[in-house]
């Protein structure tokens, strides 16, 4: 298997403990990404209180994560907007 020194990995939800949440398509490739490191730091979106998190939802356990902390994320959100067509 392939093994860095070094894996940085973002997760949505994490416990004081280090187990790792994750949404949508980072749970694609951050879980074995967090598994293959021998150092292994996430940013998280959110640190819940220990037992919060239900374990059969827990997709990274605590002891492949070494570092943790909450990252500081802006949110942008997209509007479409759309104008009439001119006559030609």
């Amino acid at each position: 298997g392939i093994v860095g020194d070094l894996a940085i990995v973002k997760a949505w939800k994490a416990d004081r403990f280090g187990n790792l949440v994750f949404r949508k398509t980072a749970r694609n490739f951050n879980p074995m990404a967090a598994t293959a490191g021998k150092v292994t730091v996430a940013e998280v979106e959110e640190i819940v209180e220990d037992g919060a998190l239900d374990p059969d939802s827990i997709h990274t356990p605590s002891v492949f994560v070494q570092r943790l902390f909450v990252g500081n994320f802006e949110k942008r959100i997209e509007q479409r907007t759309v104008r009439k067509r001119e006559a030609a």
